[in-house]
């Protein structure tokens, strides 16, 4: 974003560069470890953090700030004034009790895909995912349909700008295949990920699309590769998710329609 643009709020970033610099590695701050996370002076990072002390985001002690639980508003807001979640939630449990594995539903933010619902299996896996949860979009079968209805000029950038790490011995890293492998996304309309994220975990995911045909997020079903083939998941798991995941868009399109019409 440039400085030079009129509208842009230089400060307005400074504080969510800020808020973004807690995190499960730095969950409290102090003013000398915000400015080095950053690049902002001491003085620019303390006033910062005392502004949101102020406003009841964070808490301090003894020199250190914490986040408080308001710092939760801002992401309900996003969730909340979206009909999309009101229509997904039910049908994602019905599928996840159909089968008792676990199902989700994920947009894309920059490179990575976040959780926006999650029904976990009474039989857990081991990824411990919540709403909110962060993971690379390239080893994820959710973040694999994402990439896929992203527009070409936007889909090379990601391409650019990303390392495609080995993270199991199954993990795709040819930028080459990877690229097939989302044109074959692209073409099906549903991808199947075996063991790639972790090993032991396979998952088939389908788009969910608005009023345009856009993607807007993605829905998947993730099971134990010990217990379910990718035949099966493919062939009893994935028709049933492509049925659930048509019918939450027509609910989005007649929802959207509605609310876009006024």
């Amino acid at each position: 974003m440039s400085r030079e643009d009129p509208d842009f709020i230089g400060s307005v970033e400074k504080a969510f560069c800020v808020l973004q610099a807690f995190s499960n590695d730095d969950p409290v701050l102090t003013v000398s470890r915000a400015a080095e996370l950053t690049g902002l002076t001491r003085a620019t990072a303390r006033r910062i953090l005392l502004t949101f002390e102020r406003l009841g985001f964070v808490d301090t002690e003894d020199g250190s700030f914490r986040l408080t639980p308001r710092v939760l508003r801002i992401g309900y807001s996003y969730l909340s004034s979206l009909p999309l979640w009101d229509h997904t939630e039910p049908k994602l449990r019905a599928l996840a009790e159909e089968f008792n594995e676990s199902c989700s539903v994920a947009v894309l933010d920059d490179k990575e895909i976040v959780y926006v619902t999650r029904v976990p299996a009474k039989r857990s896996l081991t990824l411990t995912l919540t709403i909110g949860s962060r993971l690379p979009a390239y080893p994820t079968s959710m973040g694999r349909v994402l990439l896929a209805g992203l527009p070409p000029a936007r889909f090379d950038e990601y391409l650019a700008t990303t390392t495609l790490e080995k993270l199991t011995k199954y993990t795709v890293t040819d930028i080459a295949q990877f690229r097939e492998i989302i044109a074959g996304v692209r073409r099906q309309g549903f991808a199947i990920l075996d063991e790639e994220r972790e090993e032991g975990v396979r998952s088939t995911a389908v788009p969910l699309v608005g009023r345009n045909g856009e993607v807007i997020a993605a829905m998947n079903v993730s099971v134990n590769a010990a217990r379910i083939s990718h035949d099966e998941l493919r062939d009893r798991i994935l028709p049933r998710l492509k049925a659930t995941a048509e019918d939450i868009s027509k609910n989005i399109v007649a929802h959207y329609g509605a609310f876009r019409d006024g």
